[in-house]
């Protein structure tokens, strides 16, 4: 006779809840040392609704539907947002210039350690700035958030008070992987080169054990590389900026004016978890456009569905989104390590059931 193991013990239970207190408590003190970060700055706090025409446009995410319908009984088909950052971009082009969001987003097929289906996402946009000033933002509001105490994962200890480290990728691949990467990087001004620059790479990750399929695109090779060469050294020390990303891997933001082949975005990275990722924003619509489709054609391809393009938000670049950067920050992430917990779930009031 086979037996089952007994069921865990609902987490609202008070054994097992108060070993999470004290770091919701964390969680509660980081909310507010957020709000002060930002309200001292001179950022004006906004709510941006989660019901959206378009969840957001990345080719790998995958958003939450949700059925509406019309007093009259006409179908509505809307998603819950992955990021606030179409609605946020709209509040700039309506003459907003320093705005921070704190608020839930949702990603379908996610869970584990690290991740949530529903989550806290903390946003912010600067008009004038560029992805350098948000690198100072960052460190500013780390600072804020842990009182000036090391983030920890189990053994690991990241001091936060001295400069954090800024690496390119090109570097990251160099130092890690021993590939120029830029050496086989697509060429913008040439449609169709991505082919035999993912032929390229795909010696190169064969070289290091990588297994790469024959339809394997050039930035899936980065990202594999990445994920198991790269990312797991970051931010071991002290935090890592990893910054200047090709182009073709940053679908949201501007290129460098010095070298087109790369874009305005880093994402920072602690203890080997990323926290935030964040771009010197496009502004020109009908790259933007450009860029959507392509990425809605791949994830067609990938995954069999797409997603509308938000037509109000294009029209808002073209109406004349201002020169801007903006960061999409993990809330939940950095409290977990501010916390020193053990996984995403111990810092969040409820399990997603």
């Amino acid at each position: 006779m086979t037996t089952s193991a007994p069921a865990a013990a609902p987490w609202w239970r008070p054994d097992r809840f108060a070993r999470k207190r004290p770091f919701l408590h964390r969680r509660a003190d980081a909310l507010r040392a957020t709000r002060a970060f930002f309200d001292h700055a001179g950022f004006l706090e906004v709510d941006p609704p989660a019901l959206q025409v378009s969840p957001g446009l990345e080719p790998h995410l995958h958003a939450v539907g949700a059925d509406l319908h019309r007093p009259t009984g006409e179908g509505l088909r809307r998603y819950l947002h992955t990021s606030p950052e179409f609605t946020m971009k709209k509040l700039l082009a309506a003459g907003e210039t320093q705005i921070y969001a704190l608020g839930h987003v949702w990603r379908d097929r996610e869970g584990s350690d690290t991740h949530s289906p529903e989550f806290t996402m903390l946003e912010w946009y600067r008009v004038g700035a560029d992805y350098r000033d948000l690198m100072a933002d960052c460190e500013g509001l780390i600072r804020r958030v842990t009182g000036g105490q090391p983030l920890r994962r189990g053994d690991q200890v990241i001091p936060v008070t001295g400069p954090f480290e800024r690496l390119t990728v090109a570097d990251a691949f160099a130092r890690h992987c021993g590939i120029d990467l830029l050496a086989s990087a697509p060429d913008p001004k040439q449609p169709g080169s991505d082919a035999a620059s993912a032929r390229l790479l795909a010696a190169d990750a064969d070289r290091l054990g990588v297994r790469v399929a024959a339809d394997d695109r050039w930035d899936d090779i980065v990202f594999r590389l990445m994920f198991e060469f790269i990312e797991p050294h970051l931010g071991r020390q002290r935090p890592t900026f990893l910054i200047d990303y090709p182009i073709s891997m940053a679908a949201l933001a501007r290129p460098k004016p010095e070298d087109p082949r790369l874009a305005e975005r880093f994402e920072l990275y602690a203890a080997g978890v990323e926290l935030a990722n964040a771009f010197g924003e496009l502004t020109d619509a009908a790259e933007q456009r450009a860029r959507f489709e392509a990425d809605m054609e791949l994830k067609q391809a990938l995954y069999g569905e797409r997603y509308p393009i938000d037509e109000d938000f294009l029209a808002a670049l073209a109406h004349g989104l201002p020169a801007s950067a903006g960061i999409a920050l993990g809330f939940d992430r950095l409290v977990m390590l501010a916390a020193g917990a053990e996984k995403l779930s111990d810092v969040l009031w409820a399990e997603v059931q």
